[in-house]
């Protein structure tokens, strides 16, 4: 990734940016109106719009519409979980529901949900009505909130015609409750079958893993301070002339770019299990061709990494992106080098699967050194590659020992060899998957982000940068 540096003593973190450029399909852009996975109308709701201060049960017009909040509240003190400046608060036995009825029913419905401060445990359920409120049914299982960071509910609800939904907290007396980011799936928005084997790709962004952490901003959008599961405006309004600034977040262009060419992308919101092979979980990987995670920031659980790994052993497509040696942006411990060593070292899967680790180094350089021949990432369908430029980034080491297919792409101008160090762009295949890394997270940044983000257009700093990461995701989806 690519980012200005800040240097206030020897060593200090850097914090990096990336470019953005509208690149032009060597092809026609297929028609988006095929794609079927958008929100309901007016969803995400993230209940920052509206004022309600007491407890006391009335209504509140919010982005989405009126709901009506009985013994609940709009709530934004220090003690609410929330991803914006406020969210829901409910205690006792309240509820919030919608006054209005969505009209292309609801598919999977997702809730953030967290205990208020240091409040104890309590339980609650999604409610869904489709005779306008004049009765409901319970939806799935009963959720127990117990943690004060907010976390990801889903329900698949699946029923057409006109739905409204409610939120009923059930127990904990007067413990109470926030509630905040739901998001609202029309119905038959088909994001619980298998991805697509041909034609159109249906790609995964993480936006789970810090990528928003202190300057950074590697996602498709951003939403009222969180990268939700559909970037907004729907991505059925893209044509082939939508600038990429049709979303807000630093590598927007690249997700435009899928979009324009008639594939699906979706973001995993923070809060969200990295799952696979749970069908309970509406983004669990099994549901998407390829999954892009650029310089994560928080470090994967045990469980996340065999879903990672199972993933691409099992046919999935991977795009890592990593970042410099001492790019801590949350202050956690872990840079994205560290986070990337430790899923290929550290999992119950398979050591060094992939046939690459990341090096703790920090590089400035735009380099020509780019393996000649006929590879699709290299020479695709999206143009030929003849540079990339890191704005402080880490090399790779290759150890065809561990994986003979791995290959470098693009080296350091002085790795006269093209041998195994010094790689900045790498690729692999492991077990019916494949892999795709790049270490640093500049070229794919284009310049525009959230607001109060600074970022850099390394999209846009040459044609290659575009060519580079749209010819390896359509690789990764095996389109070339």
């Amino acid at each position: 990734m690519k980012f200005n540096p800040i240097f206030a003593g020897a060593l200090l973190a850097l914090s990096a940016a990336c470019t953005k450029l509208e690149p032009t399909p060597s092809a026609a852009p297929a028609t988006i109106s095929s794609i079927a996975d958008v929100s309901a109308t007016g969803f995400p709701e993230t209940f920052e719009t509206g004022t309600k201060t007491a407890y006391t049960t009335g209504s509140v017009t919010l982005s989405s519409g009126s709901w009506t909040l009985n013994d609940a509240l709009l709530g934004n003190t220090t003690a609410d979980a929330k991803t914006g400046s406020q969210s829901v608060r409910v205690r006792n036995v309240g509820s919030v529901g919608m006054n209005f009825n969505t009209t292309a029913g609801a598919g999977v419905v997702t809730v953030g949900h967290a205990v208020y401060g240091t409040d104890g445990s309590s339980q609650w359920e999604l409610w869904a009505s489709q005779n306008s409120g004049s009765s409901y049914v319970k939806v799935g299982s009963t959720v127990t909130s117990s943690s004060a960071t907010l976390s990801t509910a889903s329900f698949t609800v699946n029923l057409s015609g006109t739905v409204r939904l409610q939120l009923r907290k059930i127990s904990g007396g007067t413990n109470r409750i926030n509630f905040d980011n739901v998001t609202v799936e029309q119905y038959g928005g088909g994001t619980t079958t298998p991805p697509p084997t041909t034609g159109a790709k249906k790609f995964l962004f993480d936006g789970s893993h810090g990528e928003l952490a202190g300057n950074a901003d590697w996602v498709l959008d951003v939403n009222s301070g969180i990268p939700s599961r559909y970037p907004t405006p729907a991505q059925s309004g893209i044509t082939s002339s939508t600038a990429e600034t049709y979303w807000t977040g630093a590598i927007s262009a690249w997700g435009v770019a899928l979009a324009k060419q008639g594939h699906t992308v979706e973001q995993l919101p923070a809060g969200t299990a990295i799952s696979y092979g749970n069908t309970s979980n509406p983004q669990d990987l099994s549901f998407y061709n390829v999954f892009v995670v650029d310089e994560p920031n928080i470090i994967f659980t045990a469980a996340e990494k065999t879903a990672i790994l199972r993933f691409v052993q099992n046919g999935g497509g991977l795009f890592m992106i990593s970042d410099h040696d001492i790019s801590d942006r949350n202050n956690d411990g872990y840079d994205s080098p560290d986070i990337w060593n430790d899923l290929m070292q550290n999992n119950s899967v398979q050591a060094n699967p992939f046939g690459f680790s990341v090096n703790l180094d920090n590089i400035v350089e735009n380099s020509s050194n780019v393996r000649a021949g006929t590879n699709p990432i290299l020479n695709g369908s999206q143009g030929a590659v003849s540079q990339l430029s890191f704005h402080n980034g880490a090399t790779m080491t290759l150890n065809p020992t561990a994986n003979s297919t791995v290959q470098g792409l693009i080296w350091r101008t002085s790795a006269t060899s093209q041998g195994n160090t010094l790689a900045m762009a790498a690729s692999s295949t492991f077990g019916s998957g494949r892999v795709v890394i790049i270490g640093d997270s500049s070229p794919a940044d284009d310049g525009t982000g959230s607001p109060g983000n600074t970022v850099y257009d390394g999209w846009g700093e040459n044609v290659s940068h575009p060519r580079l990461h749209l010819n390896a995701s359509l690789w990764l989806a095996k389109l070339q």
